[in-house]
Order: C-alpha cells, then structure tokens, then sequence
C-alpha cells in the first residue's frame, strides 16, 4: 500500500493510508544507502495485520536537517506587533532559504489586535508573497488563511513568542487539550511537542514542529552567494540586464537590481536584507558545506 508517514518515533513510523493509520519499521537496506525515512515521505508498505514495513521511499522534492521533515510545500513565517517586533532581515532570510528549497513561503503577521501591520504587509505583497494578518484573540485573518493549506503539508517557523503555538491550537483544536494540561501543571503555558507530526487542517497537513526556530533554520540551511540573487523573487525580472554578468547587486555601476530599487521596483527594505545576508556568506566556499 502507498502511504505518507506522519509521525516518527524511537524507529517507528506512523504511516497513514487512506483512513488507516500502521505502526512500520523501515528495512535495514534504507540505513545501509544512509537514508532515513522521514515525516512527509511519501511510502510504499508492505502489512501484516495492523504493522507494516516499509518497503520504498518515493523520492523527495525537498527535506530539512532540522526539523527533519521531507517534501514541504509551504513555509508560513511568523512575526507578531510586538515582543518581539518583527525583524525584516530574520523574515528575509527565511524566505530565501525556503525559496532555495522549493518551499513556498508565505508571510503571517500575529497580535494584530496589537496594532497595524500595514507597512510591512505591503513590502511582502509587492514583492510577490501570500500575506496574512491575523489575532489568536479575536480570530481575524484565519478564514482567508485556511484554503492556504489545501493539499499541501505546511510548517510554521519564526521567533519565540511571535505565537506559532498559539495559531497552531487556533488551527488544530486538539493541541489545545494539551497545551492547557501543561499550563495548569507549570503554571505556564508551552508547545509540549517532542517529535514532528502531521495533523488535518483544512484537506491538508500541518507539521507540527518542535524547535522550529529561525535560528536553527538558519543554520542547518546553508545557501552560496552566486545563489542568493535567485531566491529574492522581485529581482528575477533584472538579473539578466546588469551591465557586468559577476555584478553582486550591491553596489556595482550599471546594476540593474539597484536601478529598480531606485525606481522603487523593488524595496528598501528587502534590498537591504539581501546586502546583509550576501556580506555573511560571501566568503563561504563550497568545500566548506560538510562542515556545516
């Protein structure tokens, strides 16, 4: 049978197919090609009775080291009004690392009881995104984002206290029970997820992910500078018309990509982020990758 794995733990995969949902093992041919199936593979199992085996991973269109999770379509990046405001270079750089791997990024404003996100909201629009504003507390924007996850499996990242457990229990009730245990017990309120899972939302699947911080993401993601320019979607249409064909798009004479933010065809703001992540890794030579 043909199934997509949805939970791992300690060895076990939890694969679901159709209605049914099988505790498998993978076989030892798998550890031996040093492959590891993960959330998200899509499978071929072989049952008897309720276990099973697996016996094929499909091949992936993408995985992530952290968390380990495979053949993601979209990446929702979160950031709140406040505590902590929201970073446009940490929100850029997740975009980028999500476009180098094929990963649609869209843009989740939080707290917007809080106050206006209309600035913001407008560079990421203009720049080609999926934007949405939302409040846990009073449950605006959740409507327009639910058909956002129709067959596909999303994950949510961004900073700690820009409430992604908080929109996760808004989205998937179930994490509320669990939450609010944790909370009376510690007198304080935790995602208390130890392992990455998918659950239903909308026809689709959220993964909910422990520690997905950007600052992991960050690190296990590693992009080359000659690739940089490709995951800043607004600067696609110029890449080919910079008077030199090694312009960085930072501070070259005849650079197309500074002609348009001049022309405010693309913005400030995202321009600057990608002169601050290129000066970090333009020294970063390919060898170096396995370090990482």
């Amino acid at each position: 049978m043909n199934g997509i794995i949805i939970k791992a733990i300690s060895g076990f995969y939890y694969v679901e197919t159709g209605n049914q949902i099988y505790e498998c093992k993978a076989r030892g041919i798998f550890r031996k090609d040093g492959i590891s199936p993960l959330v998200g593979d899509k499978v071929e199992i072989s049952v008897t009775e309720k276990t099973g085996m697996i016996e094929k991973i499909e091949p992936r269109k993408n995985h992530l080291l952290r968390p380990p999770i495979a053949n993601l379509d979209k990446l929702f990046i979160v950031s709140a009004f406040s505590t902590p405001a929201p970073n446009p270079l940490i929100i850029d750089r997740l975009i980028s690392i999500a476009e180098h791997k094929g990963i649609e990024p869209v843009i989740v404003f939080n707290k917007s009881d809080l106050g206006s996100f209309v600035e913001l909201q407008t560079v990421y629009e203009n720049a080609g995104f999926k934007t949405f504003v939302v409040s846990c507390e009073n449950g605006e924007g959740f409507n327009d984002m639910l058909s956002c996850f129709d067959g596909c499996i999303s994950a949510f990242t961004g900073n700690s206290g820009v409430g992604k457990s908080s929109i996760l229990n808004y989205l998937i009730p179930s994490l509320v029970i669990e939450t609010g245990e944790v909370s009376l017990r510690l007198g304080r309120g935790r995602h208390t997820t130890r392992q990455v899972e998918l659950y239903h939302v909308s026809n689709g699947y959220i993964a909910d992910t422990p520690g997905f911080s950007s600052i992991d993401f960050e690190r296990c993601e590693v992009i080359m500078k000659d690739e940089l320019s490709d995951t800043f979607r607004e600067f696609r249409p110029f890449l080919g018309e910079c008077q030199f064909t090694s312009c960085s798009h930072t501070t070259e004479k005849g650079c197309a990509v500074l002609k348009a933010v001049k022309n405010g065809k693309i913005s400030n703001s995202r321009h600057n982020s990608f002169c601050a992540i290129y000066n970090e890794i333009k020294g970063l030579k390919s060898w170096e990758l396995s370090k990482k």
